[in-house]
């Protein structure tokens, strides 16, 4: 991602009071940047900016007033709207980085070379990102952390992964099994 490119930062997802304040999710790891009082956002696909007047972080993610919005009535026409922010110079990721749309597209294997899939979806849990990779074997829900991804090359458009840790190869039951439900044994304790 470059310089004048726009970089979708957030999503409306409801209103607040009758003034036009709309509520709206975070998707970005820059929040108070990119939602500070002054900055511009644009509607996806749109070139009519929206200028932030008032700001403020609240538990669903946070409260926006645009200087083109003046009332409810108005804010109603961004209902599910993503808002896009143009990259300016000196925000481009450094080399290792990753936007999240940089990845969707991407191939995922197994290190024994079994294709898994496609990256279709990006989602953060907990401290992590998410793929969710659909492939041969429906989707998967696939953890960035290094105890599974083994290489992650996304500007090349691949992701290896080690299949043991996702679970992926391990004792096939016999056809016709039934799963019983088990209490696990308890840790030992250092």
């Amino acid at each position: 991602m470059t310089a004048g490119e726009r970089l979708v930062v957030g999503q409306v997802r409801g209103f607040h009071g009758l003034k036009g304040t709309v509520r709206v999710e975070s998707l970005t790891d820059r929040p108070d940047e990119r939602f500070a009082v002054g900055r511009t956002l644009f509607r996806e696909g749109t070139k009519t900016p929206l200028t932030i007047t008032e700001a403020a972080p609240d538990n669903l993610g946070w409260r926006l007033r645009f200087a083109q919005v003046p009332d409810r009535n108005a804010a109603e026409s961004l209902r599910d709207a993503y808002l896009e922010a143009v990259v300016a110079p000196g925000e481009e990721l450094g080399g290792d980085e990753f936007y999240w749309h940089e990845i969707i597209g991407a191939k995922v294997s197994d290190v024994d070379g079994t294709p898994l899939g496609e990256v279709i979806d990006v989602y953060r849990a907990g401290g992590a990102e998410v793929v969710v990779v659909r492939g041969p074997a429906g989707e998967l829900d696939v953890p960035l952390v290094r105890s599974i991804v083994r290489t992650f090359a996304p500007a090349k458009g691949e992701i290896v992964v080690d299949g043991d840790a996702l679970g992926l190869r391990g004792d096939e039951e016999p056809e016709g099994a039934v799963e019983s439900a088990s209490t696990p044994e308890p840790a030992d304790k250092a």
